[in-house]
């Protein structure tokens, strides 16, 4: 079943086009790949569909309970309580927070007490407390983080951190995750970490993953499909299969007539 539908979405900066026209129908539960140069636009589409930027024109709908819904143009709070999370290019947490309340704080918008409750510290206030950082415990304890939950944010090491934004994600208990470049800076090691981690999450979860990355193995390996992007268009899309040998796509990368 369809889960998001993208029709001719553009948009433009002044006189430059970041994205032109792009058109995306992902299922349920499928680990899509967005890869093409730098510049190519993938974090602008991410912008996007995650409702940082507004659509200069195009649709973006998201299946919810079963009718496609046009959410181009909601503010990201907005498209975050129907089921969009991401993590970002450049790491954005909490640094001074602890690893936990890291987590915690993602959970606002399924808290249940009241004002009152909060304020008297009554019953509720304490029940819902225990519930959301028993949740956060366990989120930490898949991104193997647990061990660390009273350490702030800022003294992780870097690896740590992008498992922590993932961690972060998850507790907004999303329908699709996007996951921005997840691999950057890591080592093969760590890299091969990220990998199993992210299988284990589409599996526990049965959610659906969009990630941009640059690390064509780990693509490679993990992606069911993969688009790929270039000065803003898509250019072709596909099987891992389909796309690593692709004349199109080498063209993109090395700049070459093939």
């Amino acid at each position: 079943m369809t889960i998001l539908k993208v029709s001719d979405l553009t948009r433009n900066f002044g006189g430059l086009c970041a994205v032109n026209n792009v058109n995306m129908e992902i299922d349920e539960q499928e680990l899509i790949g967005v890869i093409g140069p730098n510049g190519a636009g993938k974090t602008t589409l991410f912008n996007l569909l995650t409702g940082v930027y507004e659509p200069s024109s195009g649709k973006i709908e998201l299946n919810v309970d079963g009718q496609m819904k046009s959410i181009g143009g909601m503010k990201p709070y907005a498209v975050t309580r129907l089921g969009l999370a991401r993590t970002f290019q450049n790491i954005r947490l909490f640094k001074d927070l602890s690893v936990l309340d890291n987590v915690k704080i993602a959970m606002h918008k399924n808290i249940k007490y009241g004002v009152l409750a909060g304020i008297f510290r009554l019953p509720a206030f304490y029940e819902e407390e225990e519930k959301v950082e028993k949740e956060a415990i366990n989120l930490l304890k898949i991104v193997r983080l647990d061990h660390k939950k009273d350490e702030f944010a800022k003294n992780l090491p870097y690896g740590e951190q992008r498992r922590l934004e993932i961690a972060r994600a998850l507790a907004t208990h999303p329908k699709i995750l996007f996951l921005d470049e997840p691999a950057a800076g890591m080592n093969p090691q760590e890299t091969g970490e990220l990998t199993a981690l992210i299988h284990e999450i589409k599996e526990k979860f049965k959610v659906t993953i969009i990630l941009i990355e640059h690390d064509m193995s780990l693509v490679m390996s993990i992606c069911e499909r993969i688009y790929v992007l270039d000065y803003g268009k898509c250019i072709v899309s596909g099987s891992p299969e389909q796309i690593k040998n692709h004349p199109r796509v080498i063209e993109a990368y090395l700049g070459e007539e093939i």
